[in-house]
């Protein structure tokens, strides 16, 4: 971004002008008890299956270093099929090594996500092909929409975390377009990031650049982690060769993972909820094993990406009920094995319109009610994955900002009991001049970005624009309101470095 943008950022970000109003950045915590679709019976019932699965059926792993390190370890490997059987007292035994908490530092320690126990932390949306907003339309992602949605992730203090390519910058060679997004995510944003481990280079690439980004080299990192991956299973059963990598990778440098399965229900998994979450618990624990083979005590999440399908078309579908208790019940399965659990909020809908908001939050709140620690795609996802929407953004950001204020903890003290001011007002009266009223007003409520309380004579007259129209104004607002966090020059130079030396390494590849 040019200094005279920048300066002028900064600028209205200093004015009096009122900026947009958001809640201010903090540590999320869900303080209530996670709910239970499913008996103890029940998650017994999945845990055996899965171990039925991965001690009868196996797991399909396209990696030789990976099935040398099974085998060596006691699984059973057939090398021909690359088919790896894990008994019960292996995954047992990997499952001793993991965290049930753990910490990623970006370069700000300020932004550090906590991940595991009552913590819940918001993601931007990952790996769209295709960006959208009301004026542009749909488009192919580029790298000037992928810095200003990652320059909206900053401004917006619940997103938490950027995804990996929040849209894909086709117009750069594929090969190396990674270390252009990593450029981006550090030096737009303070926040850490979710970084590409398709293959071993892509991984190290993040994880160095990071290092550089904190000023600590790759052997401090991996006493400190500051970033994670999504591990991607090819369900049913199949971990390819790139992913395995990927995996591997991020382990041995003790950096964080998130293994996930991807199962919809009636295509890649059974069309049963119960039959579809025995295949996803199996999946899942062969990568965390092997994370752990791989480096004990390696951070890892149990991730879950378990819906359903459209029998009609066979067309992906998010948000249904199906979805939202697979959230819930993923959360079980997780506290289960004591790890932290990544899930997701998704909609399958082609725009940011009524659909697209109510399958969004059907699903949020499964993964809050399920105790999610990483709500990954939670802002901007769109059309199934395949676009990230700056409309969508701004509509999911005042979800999150929602659920944030339901998971604050009601007080209830002499203050907020108010009997003082009851006794005061008459039958009958009413309490907007009461000074109990006065003290609070402007913090006793949620102030929204999106919603609008007007009549609908005022609402008119402003012009009459429903949600997703307000929501495009706020986008542009936000990003005249953004200001890049600072960067020591030095670092800044040695990240540009690395990338110059990477990509003669690398080699120029087709777009």
């Amino acid at each position: 971004m040019s200094e005279p943008r920048r300066r002028r950022s900064a600028d209205r970000a200093g004015s009096k002008a009122a900026a947009i109003p958001q809640l201010p950045l903090r540590r999320v915590r869900n303080p209530y008890p996670p709910m239970a679709l499913l008996s103890e019976d029940q998650i017994e019932a999945i845990h055996e299956a899965s171990m039925h699965i991965l001690e009868n059926f196996g797991i399909e792993l396209m990696n030789v270093r990976g099935l040398s390190l099974l085998e060596k370890a006691g699984a059973k490997v057939d090398h021909a099929s690359q088919t790896v059987w894990l008994d019960r007292g292996l995954v047992a035994e990997a499952l001793k090594s993991t965290q049930s908490t753990y910490r990623l530092t970006p370069r700000n320690p300020e932004r550090t996500i906590h991940l595991g126990g009552d913590t819940i932390n918001f993601t931007l949306v990952a790996g769209p092909p295709n960006v959208h907003d009301m004026e542009r339309g749909r488009r192919a992602g580029n790298y000037r929409d992928y810095c200003d949605l990652v320059r909206l992730a900053q401004h917006f203090n619940c997103i938490h975390m950027i995804g990996n390519q929040v849209c894909a910058p086709i117009e750069m060679p594929a090969n190396s377009r990674h270390l252009d997004t990593y450029f981006a995510n550090l030096t737009l944003t303070d926040k850490s990031f979710h970084l590409s481990a398709i293959g071993r280079g892509r991984a190290l690439d993040g994880i160095a650049m990071m290092a550089i980004s904190r000023g600590l080299t790759l052997d401090q990192m991996r006493d400190d982690p500051a970033v994670t991956t999504i591990i991607s299973v090819n369900s049913p059963r199949r971990f390819d060769e790139a992913m395995a990598e990927g995996l591997m990778t991020m382990a041995e440098y003790g950096q964080s993972v998130a293994v996930t399965p991807f199962t919809l229900m009636g295509a890649m998994s059974p069309v049963t909820l119960a039959g579809a979450l025995a295949q996803q618990n199996a999946e899942a624990l062969f990568g965390i094993v092997l994370t752990q083979l791989v480096h004990p005590g390696a951070p890892v999440m149990y991730g879950a990406f378990t819906s359903n399908v459209d029998m009609r078309s066979g067309a992906p579908a998010f948000g249904t009920p199906e979805n939202a208790k697979a959230n819930i019940a993923s959360g079980q399965l997780a506290r289960r094995y004591n790890l932290p659990y990544r899930t997701t909020p998704g909609s399958a809908s082609n725009a940011a319109d009524a659909q697209g908001t109510y399958e969004t939050m059907m699903a949020l709140w499964g993964a809050v009610l399920g105790h999610g620690n990483l709500v990954y795609h939670a802002a901007g996802w769109q059309e199934g994955g395949l676009t990230a929407s700056y409309e969508k953004l701004i509509l999911d950001v005042e979800m999150i900002q929602h659920m944030m204020e339901f998971l604050r903890p009601i007080e209830v003290d002499d203050g907020e009991l108010a009997l003082d001011a009851l006794g005061r007002v008459p039958t009958g009266g009413h309490f907007f001049g009461e000074p109990h009223t006065l003290e609070r007003y402007a913090s006793a409520f949620y102030q929204p970005m999106v919603s609008n309380w007007q009549n609908y004579e005022a609402w008119q007259e402003a012009g009459g624009l429903d949600a997703t129209a307000r929501a495009t104004l706020l986008w542009k607002r936000a990003l005249e309101e953004y200001v890049e966090p600072a960067m020591d020059p030095a670092i800044r130079e040695e990240l540009e470095a690395y990338m110059a030396k990477r990509k003669e390494e690398i080699g120029v590849e087709e777009p």
